[in-house]
């Protein structure tokens, strides 16, 4: 049976506006490639990290993420690779994605690293069209046939970390490519220049507590949001945090090491007033350092 969307989720995936368009995560800081290219090889060994995001549990075909990636430092570490597989659904708008990832680090101090980091990939599209029911005679029957079209797409970012924090700065679809037009661009969906900034510092409190503050920006079209998070590094064994979403609401979130290189992570945010409405989103994550990495360090750039 068809699903009627309100505008407000069609314009998202299908009409040229002002929604963002890339995949949301409550858990960046704990795999910030998903984000910024120049943070390949940053963990100083080969590092994977696996995450499913399902997005305003409750609403009927609401944002579904799933994400995969590794990367790992070489050439004396003075360089880093990754490759990122991702698989974002939202109503009728299915796209899975593969990037490749590569970063030069540079050497500022004995502490201090500056990278840059470009990558490039390829998105493949699916419109499924036929699942929307239109009002009869609003639109033309060749748009309810489902669509399949592919783009590249190049992302980039600068990533300069040291032992007590870190700050980021991306851009994603640098190219703006066009994945669907219809009837001469008056139905469009083009990819627009998403802008992020990350920072994030780190606080000893005790031997057993490290405060962690941090904070993600994100810039599309002239618009933005931010995340501004409060995290706590426990026992060297858990990270526990909270965050706010600006427009949006409030969230929480916790990290487990189970072993020194495995750590599990798990996040939970709901809206407010008329947001609450669409439900809570939940997010969880699972990541492997393999050996060389020092994943328990006190060290924001391990968040």
């Amino acid at each position: 049976m068809k699903k009627i969307y309100t505008i407000v989720l069609f314009s998202a995936f299908c009409l040229r506006g002002n929604a963002q368009q890339d995949p949301q995560y409550s858990l960046y800081q704990f795999n910030q490639m998903i984000l910024n290219p120049a943070y390949a090889g940053s963990r100083e060994g080969f590092s994977a990290v696996a995450s499913n995001r399902q997005q305003w549990v409750g609403f009927n075909d609401a944002p579904r993420t799933t994400c995969a990636s590794i990367h790992t430092p070489i050439m004396s570490k003075n360089i880093g690779l990754g490759l990122t597989l991702t698989n974002d659904l939202m109503g009728p708008r299915d796209v899975t994605s593969i990037y490749a990832n590569v970063a030069y680090m540079l050497k500022i101090t004995n502490h201090t690293r500056l990278s840059f980091g470009l990558n490039a990939g390829y998105n493949r599209y699916q419109f499924h069209f036929d699942k929307i029911t239109w009002k009869e005679g609003e639109a033309p029957s060749d748009l309810f046939s489902n669509q399949t079209s592919g783009t590249l797409d190049i992302n980039g970012g600068l990533y300069l970390k040291s032992r007590n924090y870190f700050v980021g700065v991306s851009a994603s679809h640098i190219n703006n490519p066009s994945a669907y037009s219809y009837d001469a661009g008056k139905v469009t969906y083009k990819l627009q220049t998403h802008f992020f900034i990350t920072a994030g510092y780190s606080f000893i409190l005790d031997k057993d507590v490290v405060f962690a503050p941090t904070v993600l920006v994100k810039l599309v079209d002239g618009h933005m949001n931010s995340d501004i998070n409060a995290n706590f590094f426990l026992m060297k064994k858990m990270w526990l945090g909270a965050f706010y979403r600006t427009g949006y609401g409030p969230g929480m979130l916790f990290q487990y090491y189970i072993t020194n290189p495995l750590r599990v992570g798990m996040s939970y945010d709901t809206g407010l007033q008329a947001a609450r409405r669409l439900g809570p989103s939940f997010e969880l994550m699972l990541g492997y350092d393999f050996a060389g990495t020092k994943a328990k360090m006190v060290n924001p750039r391990f968040l």
